[in-house]
């Protein structure tokens, strides 16, 4: 190995028994690091590791010689007091072990009190951490102190700046009907509805579907077009680039834009006259695209319609809702056949319909998860989910013909290793990717889906592609969407909850104003700041979805925590070399540990993701059913353990 390679820079990912990996910024494989080797980094410190001459495995190891950074100078975690000093429990145990707390440093804070703690002096030599008490949040078992830890964890900017709210109330809750010179005024020519979840509040995209006398079909997307409030470098802009996205926490939500924007002026509300960048397009009835007009807007939504209800009338499933939106059930059929016309064009493309349930928490009124159960989509979604494409595929096609300064929604194909670690689990099925001269298609992957449908594997065999693909990022770049199937893709559909979608509205804009031409100077300009826009949104769509998925996994805790002791059928979802995970019916999922599997030494095979026992040869896969029991469930550190059982 050359002397340069024997030193490397990437970031620690720590295990919470204390091993960790670092992966280093273009390599495929991350380093292994022992628990004896990691210097007592934290979780995300930038680090100097030197590679081991010999390595146990397949898998590089090696040994930290130093901290180059620390990510973080501050977390939560459970204060516990002791006479003279005390110590706060990270509520990640990945981060890092205790964080010692010296008297004068306890503040206000009480035996178990959330806090949070500010590192005064890192690990050193095998010793502990040391902080000081900046904050309580709470008492650990307090209603709403696990979300607000979260945010404090996060650093969330949950609360906006007295002059960014000012700045926002000035728009008032009424457009102004003066400045509509340069709009196509819509109200009332056609029926024009909002189909949302019935809790939405921030409603950012309505719909008109009609049928022409060609036989083909028009959809207008009318999307609220927020970039007229929020002027470019203004206070609001800055504060939406800075949240990058909306953040979504069950009962409570962390908007991009304060609410007299996102709930207000913005939200195409029933009966409001609303400001709008629309899309109108034209569609023959095999879904093709057969020309498009984008335009500013002024519409009075018909009717705000809920998911459920659509549903209702699409299954004349309920006479009381038939009867009281009867006028209107012609509309919602056109919806449905021009929705089944995109979605089978798009399967017959090679769209990866990874139909794999999100789950629903319910929460009594403190906020408290009383049930987990798997949420329920209809048509009613799909329909929408698919007219959102289509506007988004055509936007995106439209100004990258132009060259226009552009944030792309950029999914790239998956990495051929993985695809060959996938074969490998899709074999325990009797299913297979095929690789095309050394290049991968998504229809590989849609026949799979297909092929599962409806069979027990589905949902596992739908998580195992879901693993295997690159998540998808922003990027000013147009390098393909490799899920959808689609060469050009973006987001433009929700200015009031995403900045990539508020940046294109202003490029669009820009077009509009100056007839589709840009000057060399502002393409030259705005494509460094897509380039940084991109950057910054992608950054904040990862915490996002951290954090989401963080309050997620605390309320199945929270709920599992009452079912000590009960029994389920579940599946095994995951196989490592230290368990197993199983997942429920309702969507939680659980670790049963070797000493919980059974009276037998199991062997790991990593190749094939199979659990082998040495003397009854019992195996153990992913899509196997398995019996357990819960045996501890922690929301602080977002665990739930079962056992294996014979029989429920």
């Amino acid at each position: 190995m050359e002397e340069e390679k024997k030193f490397i820079e990437g970031i620690f990912r720590r295990h919470e028994r204390g091993f960790g990996f670092v992966i280093v910024e273009g390599e495929e494989d991350d380093i292994y690091i022992a628990r004896e080797d990691s210097k007592d980094a934290f979780s995300g410190d930038r680090v100097l590791v030197k590679l081991k001459k010999k390595s146990r495995g397949a898998r590089k190891e090696g040994i930290i010689l130093k901290v180059i950074e620390h990510q973080k100078d501050t977390l939560v975690g459970t204060f516990q007091k002791n006479k003279n000093f005390g110590f706060v429990i990270p509520d990640d145990k990945k981060l890092c072990r205790d964080i010692f707390i010296s008297k004068k440093n306890f503040g206000k804070a009480r035996n178990n009190h959330k806090v949070l703690v500010q590192i005064t002096k890192y690990p050193q030599k095998g010793k502990k951490a040391e902080g000081k008490i900046l904050e309580v949040i709470g008492n650990v078992n307090e209603a709403g102190i696990d979300m607000l830890s979260l945010i404090k964890d996060y650093d969330l900017p949950y609360r906006f700046p007295k002059e960014v709210v000012k700045e926002a109330q000035k728009y008032g809750d009424k457009i102004n009907l003066d400045d509509v010179k340069d709009r196509k005024d819509l109200r009332g020519k056609y029926n024009i509805f909002t189909i949302d979840g019935e809790d939405a509040k921030d409603l950012d995209d309505a719909v008109c579907v009609r049928k022409l006398e060609n036989g083909n079909y028009k959809l207008d997307v009318h999307i609220a077009d927020v970039s007229n409030y929020v002027k470019e470098n203004s206070l609001l802009d800055k504060e939406a680039l800075l949240r990058g996205t909306s953040i979504y926490m069950l009962n409570r939500v962390i908007p991009m834009l304060p609410r007299e924007l996102s709930n207000g002026i913005c939200s195409l509300n029933e009966g409001e006259d609303r400001y709008t960048l629309s899309i109108s397009m034209e569609i023959d009835g095999k879904g093709k695209l057969i020309s498009s007009d984008v335009f500013k807007g002024i519409i009075n939504v018909t009717k705000r319609m809920s998911y459920k209800d659509v549903q209702a009338i699409l299954d004349n499933s309920d006479s009381i809702i038939v009867e009281k939106y009867k006028d209107y059930i012609p509309k919602f059929k056109l919806m449905e056949e021009l929705a089944h016309i995109l979605k089978d064009k798009r399967i017959t493309k090679g769209y990866l319909n990874l139909d794999i349930p999100e789950s629903k928490i319910i929460l009594d009124q403190d906020g408290y998860a009383i049930d987990v159960k798997k949420y329920e989509t209809t048509f009613a979604n799909e329909i929408i989910e698919q007219f959102m494409l289509t506007a988004n595929e055509a936007i995106a096609e439209k100004f990258y013909w132009l060259k226009a300064p552009f944030i792309y929604r950029v999914h790239e194909d998956p990495d051929m290793e993985k695809v060959a670690e996938l074969n490998k689990l899709l074999f325990n099925f009797g299913y297979k990717i095929h690789i095309k001269e050394g290049k991968i298609y998504p229809a590989e992957f849609a026949k799979i889906l297909k092929e599962v449908e409806g069979k027990p594997e589905e949902k596992i065999v739908s998580n195992m592609i879901l693993r295997t693909l690159k998540v998808a990022v922003y990027d000013s770049e147009n390098k393909g969407h490799f899920g959808i199937a689609s060469k050009y893709y973006c987001h433009f559909t929700s200015p009031i909850r995403r900045y990539p979608d508020l940046f294109i509205h202003r490029i669009i804009s820009k077009y509009l104003k100056n007839n589709y031409t840009l000057s060399e100077k502002k393409v030259e300009l705005y494509s460094k700041i897509a380039e940084n826009d991109a950057k910054q949104s992608s950054d904040r769509e990862k915490i996002t979805t951290q954090v989401e998925r963080d309050s997620i996994d605390i309320k199945k805790a929270e709920y599992m925590s009452k079912k000590i002791g009960e029994k389920y059928e579940g599946i095994i979802s995951g196989v490592t070399q230290f368990g197993v995970f199983v997942e429920l019916e309702n969507t939680v999922e659980g670790l049963i540990r070797f000493e919980n599997l059974g009276d037998e030494y199991y062997e790991y095979d990593p190749d094939h993701k199979i659990l082998i026992g040495e003397r009854s040869k019992e195996t153990f896969k992913i899509g196997d059913k398995i019996n357990i029991e819960v045996i501890d469930a922690n929301k602080q550190e977002k665990r739930i353990s079962f056992k294996r059982i014979m029989e429920i």
